[in-house]
C-alpha cells in the first residue's frame, strides 16, 4: 500500500516539526529546555474584553490558555501514554492562575509513537482529565490528548482533541 509507505518513510522529528510549524502562527513554541521527558512545548495566551457601547462601561475580562507538550516515543504503551498524559497535566496545571476572568486553561499532549501497541490507541480516547475552579465561577482545565502511531499513519484523540484531527490530516 503506497500510503503505507509514506507513512514509514516519515520521520518522528520532520513530523514534530511540521506539527511545531503549524502552531507558530499562534502559539509561542520552544524546543529549549522544555520539560522532561517531553522535546517541545507551546502556550497559547488570550485576553478579550467586553463593553457595552463605550470602554468606560467595561462588563468583564475573559482570559484563556492552552499549554501544550510534545513527546517522541519509540514504542508506546498504554502505561507510558497514561503517565505521559500525567505529566503534561500536572505541570500544565501548575501554570493556572483562576483568577477573575479566567475562562479556560487547557492542557494538550500529543505524542508522535514509532511504533504503537494496539491498546494505546482505544486508551488515548478514554483518557480525561478536568479540574474546575471555585466550582467553575474562576474557569476549568481539561486535558486534550492525541496519539499517532508513525509505523502505519493511525492516529486517535481523545473526546476533546477533535480539533487535532485536522491537523494530522494536514502533516499526512
Amino acid at each position: 500500500n503506497l500510503e503505507e509507505w509514506y507513512y514509514r518513510a516519515m520521520d518522528s522529528k520532520k513530523v514534530l516539526e511540521e506539527l511545531l510549524d503549524s502552531f507558530k502562527r499562534y502559539y509561542d513554541w520552544s524546543t529549549e529546555n522544555p520539560v522532561s521527558p517531553f522535546v517541545a512545548t507551546a502556550e497559547f495566551h488570550s485576553h478579550t474584553e467586553q463593553y457595552m457601547l463605550l470602554k468606560i462601561a467595561h462588563l468583564s475580562d475573559i482570559y484563556t490558555h492552552e499549554y501544550v507538550y510534545f513527546a517522541l516515543e519509540d514504542e508506546l504503551s498504554a502505561g507510558r501514554l497514561a503517565e505521559l498524559a500525567e505529566l503534561a497535566w500536572n505541570d500544565g496545571i501548575s501554570k493556572v492562575k483562576p483568577i477573575e476572568g479566567h475562562k479556560t486553561s487547557d492542557v494538550t499532549l500529543i505524542v508522535l509513537a514509532e511504533k504503537t501497541c494496539g491498546e494505546v490507541l482505544k486508551s488515548c480516547k478514554k483518557i480525561k482529565k478536568h479540574k474546575s475552579y471555585n466550582f467553575t465561577f474562576r474557569g476549568w482545565s481539561d486535558l486534550r490528548l492525541a496519539v499517532m502511531d508513525l509505523s502505519c499513519g493511525s492516529f486517535a484523540v481523545n473526546r476533546l482533541a477533535g480539533h487535532l484531527k485536522k491537523v494530522f490530516k494536514q502533516i499526512i
